[in-house]
């Protein structure tokens, strides 16, 4: 793969993303009621509800006037961070390009509706024994994955580079 080629990866990773969140989103929005909720399985329902916070509902408290610009600093950051990141990486790396791409997309489409309509839209309810799991997204699983593989890719993944530069020279 080419230079080039790393960023049209991880862009059409982001867009697929971004396509998925939306419409999964715009469907539960058309169709269901707010706090409505259908049961799928006996421990995951759709149920519509919306976040104005992060992860957790962090900072939900705090008037959209703060969350909207602070949230769309932080995907600037986030953003940059990620495309820094890219740059970094060898074109090989495919599996890390499309985590970054996982992430991006996951982090603009909750922007999106951050900037859309003040809060995310969340719909998947995980629940055990009468505990839940914080009701999430296509976006925040999307996030949450890509962060999941470049973490596990971390841990478990030499690269040759490493490999190199661990062997003594020789004499």
């Amino acid at each position: 793969m080419s230079e080039t080629g790393k960023y049209v990866l991880v862009g059409l990773v982001a867009a697929i993303v971004i396509a998925l969140d939306q419409v999964t989103k715009l469907w539960v929005a058309r169709e269901m009621q707010l706090y409505q909720s259908i049961p799928i399985f006996s421990w995951f329902n759709l149920t519509y509800v919306r976040n104005p916070g992060a992860a957790f509902s962090l900072f939900a408290d705090h008037s959209s006037a703060f969350r909207i610009p602070f949230f769309t600093l932080v995907f600037i950051l986030a953003g940059g961070a990620i495309a820094f990141f890219v740059r970094q990486t060898p074109a090989s790396q495919k599996s890390v390009l499309v985590a970054c791409g996982l992430v991006l997309g996951g982090a603009l489409g909750n922007l999106i509706d951050r900037i859309a309509y003040g809060a995310v839209i969340d719909f998947a309810d995980a629940h055990w024994n009468g505990m839940h799991w914080p009701a999430f997204n296509v976006a925040d699983a999307c996030i949450s994955v890509g962060v999941g593989l470049l973490l596990l890719r971390g841990v478990f993944v030499r690269d040759d580079a490493d490999d190199q530069a661990e062997r003594p020279a020789a004499a």
